[in-house]
């Protein structure tokens, strides 16, 4: 078999076994797939923070050399994301997702033997490759594959498993780091890995038949349509439109936000000279409004512009990326506080666990304890409300057990927002655009994460462990509370460029 042919059967995407696609609840399979992919991508990222000082001791290298083994893989996810889910129209979102199996578990394999630490920076940068291949699909596919009355629910679910994966980064990552050796936090993702590639293949529909994509399961029942089959039809791009893609905008993004985040770090600690954070923050200003004026003008913007100015799209971005920003600075800054007092590193784990885990919790089960009438703008704007008050007592309140029941409440609050939030973006946007639309999603969920693992280094850094964190939270407080006036009702879609 030449390359050519081998390739072409590569990305023939399969159809699932028939005795699965005529089942009628077939995309509750599919949506559980998606959660996989979910749960790898946040264990994973919840895991590294905690092996920081492993790593620092083993290659010998300072806090803000070593954040960058995180913040490598979130700049990479940051700038694939977009452009990946504008290829995943072409390739196919099934066959993109399970290439990113394959390629986050042989990225792994490899990080665990890494020798030196700029290795396994790299390393993390195509790990981060084949996080943004099942990210930018994650939201599509699951928006695609379900009814419309079930697509909070089944984001939810997909949440759920995100606060899965955080809750036992902490844990698993300590009892790793303690009994066997950093290295493991890599390799344990490679039988999961393996597991997602089969699912893949046998429960994902097929996106893509005939040379031509499509937003509906094309194996699935006609019985079944997708949310919102009915409404808008089967898309199909022209294959010169879409080929066509915008490199320069690529090449800002990237630009822009790594600019930014090496100027956070250069501010805490990394080895550059004083005057390079104002020159970088010049860089990524300037980056920044160079990216808004070529998205402008682009015939097929990364950006998309036409969605992001779309009636509760743009802020509804803001929101998610406030979400995870929220969610990060507590899971950095709580061991730091904790450990400062006195509290033991295992200890200190597990007291933190309590936020991913009420943001679980809530994003499956705990929203139905609310009134059955709230709609997701008022479920949005409370869980806001309730995030702010936990940060704000987390911060008053003396480092030990005590903060346990702010981290409870701030996870509860958030597992109400982000879930609610998600659901009106991928309401507002077009159908025929959703795989873009979840891309921008995930990329507003990845600058969250990494401004908030920088911003909380940063805190520290300027300010001390224990001034300095409370300093971040009080902030942090403040701006879960305008997340809740971000909020705005938006109305569905049915068609759009």
């Amino acid at each position: 078999m030449n390359a050519t042919a081998l390739a072409t059967r590569l990305l023939t995407e399969r159809p699932r076994p028939r005795g699965i696609a005529g089942w009628r609840h077939a995309h509750w399979l599919a949506v559980g797939t998606v959660c996989l992919g979910a749960f790898l991508g946040q264990l994973d990222a919840s895991v590294i923070a905690l092996v920081f000082p492993a790593l620092g001791r083993h290659f010998g290298a300072g806090f803000a050399a070593v954040e960058w083994v995180a913040l490598a893989y979130l700049l990479v996810l940051v700038a694939l994301l977009a452009p990946i889910g504008w290829l995943s129209d072409l390739v196919g979102r099934k066959t993109m997702y399970i290439g990113g199996f394959a390629v986050f578990g042989l990225s792994s394999l490899g990080a665990g033997f890494a020798g030196g630490l700029w290795v396994l920076v790299g390393l993390r940068a195509v790990q981060a490759v084949g996080a943004a291949m099942m990210q930018a699909n994650s939201v599509a596919l699951v928006a695609r594959g379900v009814p419309g009355h079930a697509m909070r629910r089944a984001l939810g679910i997909q949440a759920s498993a995100q606060g899965l994966g955080l809750a036992l980064g902490p844990i698993l990552g300590g009892m790793l780091v303690e009994h066997a050796s950093w290295r493991w936090v890599f390799w344990v993702n490679v039988p999961i890995a393996v597991f997602g590639i089969l699912a893949g293949w046998y429960l994902l529909p097929r996106t893509r038949t005939a040379g031509a994509p499509t937003d509906a399961p094309t194996d699935a029942p006609a019985a079944v349509p997708g949310p919102r089959e009915g409404r808008t039809g089967t898309h199909r791009t022209a294959p010169r439109e879409a080929a066509r893609f915008d490199l320069p905008g690529l090449l800002l993004l990237t630009g822009a936000t790594t600019t930014l985040l090496l100027a956070l770090s250069t501010a805490s600690g990394l080895p550059l000279p004083g005057w390079a954070v104002a020159a970088l923050l010049l860089a990524s200003a300037v980056l920044a409004l160079a990216l808004v004026r070529q998205e402008r003008r682009a015939a097929r913007p990364i950006l998309a512009p036409g969605l992001v100015n779309t009636p509760g799209v743009r802020s509804g971005l803001v929101v998610a990326l406030i979400g995870y920003l929220l969610l990060f600075c507590p899971l950095v800054l709580g061991p730091v506080l904790l450990t400062g007092a006195g509290v033991s590193t295992a200890h200190a784990g597990l007291v933190v666990t309590l936020l991913p885990a009420a943001f679980a919790f809530a994003a499956t089960v705990g929203g139905g304890w609310l009134p059955r009438g709230w709609s997701d703008v008022t479920r949005c704007r409370f869980g806001a409300l309730l995030t702010a008050v936990g940060l704000l007592l987390f911060a008053v309140l003396p480092a030990s057990d005590a903060v346990a029941f702010p981290l409870l409440v701030a996870g509860y609050g958030l597992g109400l927002l982000l879930p609610a939030n998600n659901a009106l973006v991928m309401r507002a946007i077009p159908a025929q655009c959703s795989a873009v639309g979840g891309g921008m999603v995930n990329m507003a969920r990845s600058l969250g994460t990494a401004l908030g693992m920088a911003l909380s280094v940063l805190g520290v850094h300027l300010a001390g462990a224990a001034s300095g964190g409370r300093t971040v939270l009080l902030a942090l407080a403040a701006v879960a509370a305008a997340a809740a006036l971000l909020t705005r009702p938006v109305r569905t879609r049915r068609a759009g460029p």
